[in-house]
């Protein structure tokens, strides 16, 4: 018998600016939702204004964490101290495992048009929060779709839907991350580990979610994020001009969180030896160097 995931709490995020004055939306790392065990971080940005995001993200430190770039619209460069670099188009990802730490920027490949997308924080476990540091880059080509007869595609960035496992290997919260596109009134179901922390945004349209075959869901409208209570599926039923969202789960650490912007260790004095291995120039070498 399917225990569905109900909507335990729903979420607008706050405008803000991030990097050299990028305008984002922040849904998850604000205070209605600072954390989310593993997800320490949600931003949505999004505007065809290059004065929006022409700025872009200049050299920054990251340690402790898993950066995760998903671009919708729009061309973004990036760049780390270690020499890697590349550019993330539409339908591209990126899955960056910071580590011991690493210094990189994300700068805009375009000087007007469209840019959109979402990055994601996610925590690493203390056991690999000194990790080398590595990339996931993903090409558009590489991301899998599976068409349902139900109406619905489905882009499966992390986990597995129906059979079909997305390219993202080798997470530690064993993550699922799925972009969803429903037409109006189109009715779909997907499976969510029962022991993962979940939740859901949508970004055009609307959205009832939860609630399984016979109770209604809650209206989740375009701009809000859903977080699912426990089980192991969740139903998403469009609204009439159909929906657009992500879903997105992972096992939680249980671990403690001490942030400090780019930072996010177990320990305040973790923290404490972060800003100073950065200042020091020693961020992204191993400990014992």
């Amino acid at each position: 018998m399917t225990d569905w995931r109900n909507v335990a709490q729903v979420t607008w995020g706050r405008e803000t600016s991030d990097g050299a004055g990028v305008r984002l939306k922040r849904v998850i790392g604000q205070p209605e939702l600072d954390y989310l065990d593993p997800f320490l971080m949600l931003d949505a940005f999004g505007s065809d204004a290059a004065d929006d995001y022409i700025a872009g993200f200049p050299p920054h430190p990251h340690r402790g964490i898993e950066t995760v770039t998903y671009m919708l619209a729009g061309r973004m460069r990036h760049e780390d101290d270690a020499g890697n670099a590349g550019i993330l188009g539409p339908g591209g990802v990126q899955w960056m495992t910071a580590g011991r730490g690493i210094i990189h920027s994300e700068m805009p490949e375009q000087e007007e048009g469209e840019m959109r997308g979402f990055q994601l924080w996610v925590n690493l476990p203390a056991k690999d929060k000194m990790c080398p540091p590595r990339y996931q880059n993903i090409e558009p080509g590489a991301v899998p779709t599976v068409e349902r007869a139900d109406g619905a595609t489905i882009k499966v960035i992390a986990g597995t839907i129906d059979g079909v496992a997305g390219p993202v290997r080798g997470i530690e919260a064993a993550p699922l991350y799925l972009d969803v596109t429903l037409p109006g009134r189109g009715v779909s179901d997907y499976p969510v580990p029962s022991g993962h922390n979940a939740f859901s945004y949508v970004f055009a349209g609307t959205a009832e979610i939860g609630a399984g075959e016979t109770a209604p869901g809650k209206l989740i409208r375009d701009g809000e994020l859903a977080v699912l209570g426990a089980g192991d599926a969740v139903r998403v039923r469009a609204g009439e001009d159909g929906a657009r969202l992500i879903l997105v789960a992972g096992q939680p650490l249980g671990e403690p969180v001490v942030k400090y912007g780019p930072f996010v260790m177990n320990t305040r004095e973790q923290i404490l030896q972060a800003i100073e291995d950065y200042q020091n120039g020693r961020f992204s070498a191993p400990p014992n160097e």
